[in-house]
């Protein structure tokens, strides 16, 4: 089985259970996706709130993110791309599970269930490229 599905989003807030919406039922597809679709649309969330709270401080402007999920060769790959202020990896570190405070695992949850994690930048018209990978 091999799928590829995309969709954009407005950033802001109120589009995340749009976007929680559009992976389950691209994960629905498949019943291989069944034990792990709520940890795989956490994850996406989370970093689609990422987008919204760090790229774009929060304010609305008018620009979409774009959500590519796809599924070949055993991995699933959800792409992530936005026109928000440039990532520097280097300096996305999740801070520790034991620190306890409101706020900031959502990059510790992505890495837990995530097997691999790639921030890339430009292609075409966007600036930030996020790449989750799930291997099956």
């Amino acid at each position: 089985m091999t799928f590829e599905e995309h969709k954009e989003f407005p950033v802001e807030s109120s589009s995340l259970k749009q976007i929680r919406n559009f992976a389950r039922e691209v994960l629905a597809k498949d019943n291989m996706f069944d034990a792990t679709k709520d940890d795989v649309v956490l994850a996406l969330a989370e970093a689609a709130q990422n987008v919204v709270k760090h790229a774009y401080n929060g304010k609305p402007t008018g620009d979409t993110m774009r959500v590519e999920i796809s599924f070949k060769d055993n991995q699933l790959i959800i792409e992530i791309y936005d026109k928000g202020k440039p990532v520097i990896p280097e300096n996305i570190k999740p801070r520790k599970i034991d620190d306890i405070k409101p706020g900031g695992l959502g990059t510790f949850f992505i890495g837990q269930i995530m097997d691999e994690v790639i921030f890339k930048t430009s292609r075409n018209d966007w600036v930030n490229h996020l790449i989750l990978t799930k291997n099956y």
